[in-house]
């Protein structure tokens, strides 16, 4: 099972028995929130909202209850605008995060889905150290029927970004999607590296409307939240792509990097297909699990 089946079975199972919001439902909730990932201080958290609702509202239906938590957990996620900004021409999405996240892929399918939009699309293949990167956004590009630019393996990351700017301008493209190298940095080099970018944007583009997406592997779980920390204090984040949120019971982490970070969802993606990523939607969201 998917971790939307997982999570909708526990706390079914939660609710089944259900006779009355006692103490002992609200810490079995919890353990169950923390088994799927929240982490304890968001799990916690929302207990205690969920608590002082059903205490201040006077709960008792087991539907009543339900529905205020998930009220509780759609409203921990709301901490910014979960669309994409492309409202100039060219508009800027830098991809960022580590090796193996989906980066590429995430890539292939959003631009396939802006082409759908009638927007034309650039893919900027700035990640010249991993061997074989630019070929295999090469290839997502086709599948997407969009555009690319790129260099030779191992050429300065900042001069395919000024090509792919170039080309932009020349070619009136809509958007340009670009991969960065998801090499472990230290935040030193990382730091360096998408000042470098952001300042050749600036210079190029400027007061072009700029999204910096960090990619995360859902099943990575809490290791995914230590990931989102350390990026958000070197690259100014303005959204997460949630990655493998289909197979796994960990995606309970969208609430914690939201809470935590405040840094919105903005596509989950939930499936292999090119059409598997989704824009971020929280209410459909606990609306699928609980």
């Amino acid at each position: 099972m998917g971790f939307f089946d997982k999570l909708k079975k526990i706390t079914t199972n939660i609710f089944s028995g259900f006779t009355e919001a006692d103490e002992a439902f609200f810490e079995e909730l919890e353990e169950t929130l923390i088994l799927a990932d929240l982490g304890m201080d968001t799990a916690l958290e929302a207990v205690e909202k969920l608590r002082t609702r059903v205490r201040k509202e006077k709960l008792h239906d087991q539907e009543e209850v339900k529905a205020a938590l998930r009220d509780v957990l759609v409203e921990m996620m709301e901490v910014g605008d979960t669309g994409l900004d492309t409202s100039t021409q060219p508009s800027v999405v830098l991809f960022i995060g580590v090796n193996g996240v989906g980066k590429t892929t995430s890539i292939g399918k959003l631009g396939n889905q802006l082409k759908g939009q009638g927007k034309r699309v650039l893919f900027c293949a700035a990640d010249t150290f991993r061997a074989a990167a630019a070929d295999q956004l090469q290839i997502w590009a086709e599948r997407a029927g969009c555009e690319i630019i790129r260099q030779h393996e191992g050429a300065d990351p900042g001069a395919v970004l000024f090509d792919a700017l170039q080309a932009a301008k020349a070619r009136s493209v809509d958007v340009v999607l670009c991969d960065t190298a998801g090499r472990l940095h230290n935040k030193a080099n990382l730091m360096a590296e998408l000042a470098k970018l952001s300042k050749i944007i600036d210079r190029e583009c400027p007061g072009a409307a700029r999204e910096t997406l960090l990619v995360l592997d859902a099943t990575t779980g809490q290791n995914g939240l230590i990931q989102a920390r350390t990026f958000k204090e070197t690259a100014g984040l303005t959204g997460i792509v949630l990655t493998k949120l289909d197979g796994t019971a960990k995606g309970g982490i969208v609430v914690a990097i939201a809470r935590e970070l405040g840094v919105p969802v903005k596509f989950a993606g939930v499936g292999e297909g090119i059409d598997d990523l989704r824009p971020f939607d929280a209410r459909a969201y606990v609306e699928a699990i609980i």
